[in-house]
């Protein structure tokens, strides 16, 4: 209980700091604060930690991105026919399911998380897409930079003890 305690607050510290950064940069360099948010987001829920977390986090969420260009673009083809649009939603979302079947794809929330700060983002993915970038390199300092103060800080307590033995 102690351990997970202390791992959750050392990624509580990591992450609180970062935000605060994070919200400076986003600021300073134009970009949307909230969905690097979301990025920071895919990276936290991702099954998969590491490098590897990182990198199936970023295929998902810009994947999102191109898929819902799909259906914004797609439904602009027929404005006329309204129910092109929801069909065209359907089918799209169908197949951000079924990309899960390749390994680098496999993360189905973080699909949907993109296409959801495309849409939000009124679909200038020249925008949203390096906002979600750098808010997952944000979510992966957060929550790394967590672990190993908590890992540093197990270690420098099991030293002490050890000394004092």
């Amino acid at each position: 209980m102690m351990r997970a305690m202390n791992i959750l607050l050392s990624i509580a510290l990591t992450t609180g700091i970062l935000s605060g950064l994070w919200g400076w940069v986003a600021v300073s360099l134009g970009l949307l604060s909230w969905a690097g948010f979301l990025g920071c987001t895919a990276y936290f829920a991702c099954p998969q930690g590491g490098i590897k977390g990182l990198l199936i986090s970023a295929c998902t969420v810009m994947s999102g991105v191109i898929w819902a260009l799909v259906i914004i673009h797609g439904a602009a083809l027929a404005p006329h026919l309204e129910i092109f649009g929801y069909v065209m939603t359907g089918a799209v979302a169908f197949l951000m399911c079924m990309q899960a079947k390749s390994f680098l794809l496999s993360f189905v929330p973080g699909t949907f998380m993109g296409a959801c700060a495309t849409f939000a983002g009124q679909g200038d993915w020249q925008l949203v897409m390096p906002s979600l970038a750098v808010g997952l390199l944000f979510g992966y300092a957060m929550k790394n930079s967590g672990l190993w103060l908590a890992s540093w800080r197990a270690s420098v307590l099991s030293s002490e003890k050890s000394s004092l033995n």
